[in-house]
């Protein structure tokens, strides 16, 4: 195959650092880092930068991340972000599409071909099922935007295996290392790597557990991941606070291999 992109930096937040899929050290894989991998595997040559941060709003990624991006010139730009301000109380999917339509018109216009995503469809999530509507709608301006401007989409809502519990880790607010591996085929299938949708492939048989326990492990959940997170945003404190990119310059990837990018 003749390697299109030479160069990838991938810009957003904890999805595209890539919790919780562990890597060397306190580090994260990641779809991104898996995609990478696949793209590194078609030329010696690559380089990759990483920008993202957990925790990061739209308007922080675009202030800290874009201007770099576009300064390293690169052949693809991977961009998603706007989830965390959707997740706010009263927020605006139309106000935030605005926000996020202007770096996508910075980005074309340095030249990269940009690949965006969609939110996910939280249905299978208590507690967040209920912003299926706001996200259904800034999915419907991440449509618009990606056609405006010629981009390719991944489209995460349409992604029936991630609403599997076993697609997400154990806060159910990040990907597992098999949704992250599942992610990462999805979008090479988009840019053209693979043809095969092997990110497809249905989740091997799992018996579910009885209602009461079902119910158990929600009210657990809720206790230790969604009341903190509550409490964090109402402080205005970030996970990613006084954090850098994990892979700020765009530099060749090692030799990648199936066990950590397949």
């Amino acid at each position: 195959m003749l390697l299109r992109w030479n160069s990838l930096v991938a810009l957003g937040d904890s999805f595209t650092e890539g919790m919780d899929d562990p890597g060397p050290g306190d580090t994260y894989v990641g779809w991104a880092d898996r995609l990478a991998g696949m793209l590194a595997r078609n030329g010696p040559e690559f380089r990759y930068a990483n920008l993202a941060v957990r925790g990061k709003m739209l308007q922080e990624i675009i202030d800290d991340q874009v201007p770099l991006a576009i300064s390293l010139k690169p052949d693809l730009v991977t961009f998603c972000g706007g989830g965390n301000d959707i997740m706010l109380p009263n927020s605006d999917p139309d106000a935030v599409a605005e926000v996020y339509e202007v770096a996508v018109a910075d980005l074309r216009a340095a030249g990269s071909d940009v690949l965006i995503f969609t939110g996910f469809d939280t249905r299978s999530t208590p507690l967040l099922r209920s912003l299926r509507g706001k996200i259904a709608i800034y999915n419907s301006h991440l449509w618009s935007i990606a056609e405006r401007y010629h981009c390719r989409m991944v489209d995460l809502w349409s992604m029936q295996v991630l609403h599997d519990r076993r697609a997400w880790g154990e806060d159910r607010l990040h990907l597992s290392p098999e949704g992250h591996r599942r992610v990462a085929l999805k979008a090479a299938e988009v840019l053209g790597l693979i043809d095969s949708p092997s990110w497809n492939e249905p989740w091997p048989a799992l018996q579910q557990a009885d209602w009461v326990t079902q119910r158990k492990a929600d009210l657990k959940w809720a206790r230790e991941h969604v009341v903190p997170w509550i409490g964090r945003t109402l402080r205005g404190e970030s996970m990613g606070d006084g954090l850098a990119p994990k892979r700020p310059e765009l530099l060749p990837l090692a030799r990648c291999t199936e066990e950590n990018y397949g």
